[in-house]
């Protein structure tokens, strides 16, 4: 059945074009010179996330940036506070902001390149947004320039959190199309591919950088691309 519209994944998608956020992270505490291991920092980025899901930490007036400068700040807190990091506070803290600026330019360049997809997409699909995410994603989408969707979903708003096929399924039902007329976009195969195929949707697996590095082919996703300007491709191939 034709594409009528189609499912984007946020967070590894359209921001990092494939590139999981601790990789992102990871990247950003080597260019400033952190000095702990991976393991650590592993540690440290678990610890953030579980806070920012537990507590009302990000507002629905943050902007990326704030989400950023929030989750570095717990994240070194918490390196420091263990020992792994042995630094002062008068460090800690301009490191942690340069940590956050620095994923906020990896960021700015995958949002660049999402746009200019998004803009050649929209015209022909209804596009809608699923993402586990924290509350204020309208407000990271406007601070960004982002007004394509149709619909968003967040995991914050609708009480249900990806991989649960639930929430594709308020998806669908606000875009007002079957699964069998939809496409899903999106970096991980639990998260998106996964669900999106249980409910009969057509998947596009956004293969990049994963959370333990390169990821192996997986033979469930009905196309394997490794960014996200392919997916013109596939619209031209008329594979969507």
């Amino acid at each position: 059945m034709e594409t009528k519209g189609i499912i984007f994944d946020y967070g590894g998608t359209l921001d990092t074009n494939g590139t999981h956020w601790a990789e992102v992270l990871w990247r950003a505490y080597q260019k400033e010179g952190i000095a702990i291991s991976r393991d650590m920092f592993r540690e440290a980025y678990v610890h953030a996330e579980r806070e920012l899901e537990a507590e009302p930490v990000i507002l629905p007036g943050d902007t990326f940036l704030d989400v950023l400068r929030k989750k570095t700040d717990i994240e070194t807190r918490y390196l420091s506070g263990k020992g792994y990091w042995r630094v002062d506070e008068l460090t800690r803290r301009p490191d942690a902001e340069h940590i956050a600026l620095d994923c906020l330019a990896v960021v700015r360049e995958g949002i660049a390149r999402s746009k200019t997809v998004l803009r050649l997409l929209t015209d022909k699909y209804r596009l809608a947004l699923v993402s586990n995410f924290y509350g204020n994603l309208r407000t990271v989408l406007s601070d960004f320039g982002i007004d394509c969707f149709t619909t968003v979903i967040e995991s914050a708003e609708v009480g249900v959190r990806k991989p649960d096929t639930a929430i594709f399924r308020v998806a669908l039902r606000r875009m007002g199309l079957s699964a069998a007329e939809v496409t899903v976009v999106g970096d991980s195969l639990k998260n998106d591919i996964r669900p999106a195929k249980a409910l009969g949707c057509k998947t596009v697996w956004l293969k990049g950088i994963g959370w333990d590095g390169a990821q192996a082919d997986a033979p469930e996703a009905d196309y394997i691309i490794s960014d996200i300007e392919e997916l013109i491709r596939l619209q031209n191939d008329s594979c969507l």
